[in-house]
């Protein structure tokens, strides 16, 4: 098992990883629209925040040899059921490969945050032989 860090998303806010690498599955943890440059949410506009959630995301697993062409699973999270259409918008924008998909309406997330993003990726054998942390 391996895990995974990268600058270019925001730090954990609480006591885990960001994405942990087991077998041929990477599993990132859930992410928000937080800037990582600044530590705040992006914006209160729910576009601008889901393309912010998935830019995280990406930069995640680009850390972990990854794009989001790999991920299989996708968890998103909203607080509200009258943003769907938008973050569907910029959410098929970004997944034009349609991986599964689950969504939970919640009534509160952290920072005020209203979407957020999990995936589950897989890596090939071949992504796996260019990864110094690939299962031998």
């Amino acid at each position: 098992m391996k895990t995974i860090s990268s600058k270019k998303a925001p730090k954990a806010l609480g006591p885990y990883s960001q994405a942990v690498v087991s077998g041929d599955l990477c599993f990132v943890s859930m992410q928000l629209g937080i800037d990582p440059k600044t530590g705040q949410i992006v914006s209160q506009d729910v576009q601008k925040q889901t393309e912010r959630v998935i830019k995280n995301v990406e930069a995640i697993l680009i850390e972990a040899g990854l794009s989001l062409s790999d991920v299989v699973k996708a968890t998103l999270y909203i607080t509200d059921i009258k943003d769907f259409k938008d973050i569907n918008e910029i959410y098929g924008q970004f997944f034009i490969h349609k991986p599964a998909r689950s969504l939970v309406v919640q009534s509160d997330m952290p920072a005020q945050a209203k979407v957020a993003l999990d995936v589950i990726a897989y890596i090939t054998s071949e992504e796996q032989e260019n990864l110094e942390y690939a299962p031998r």
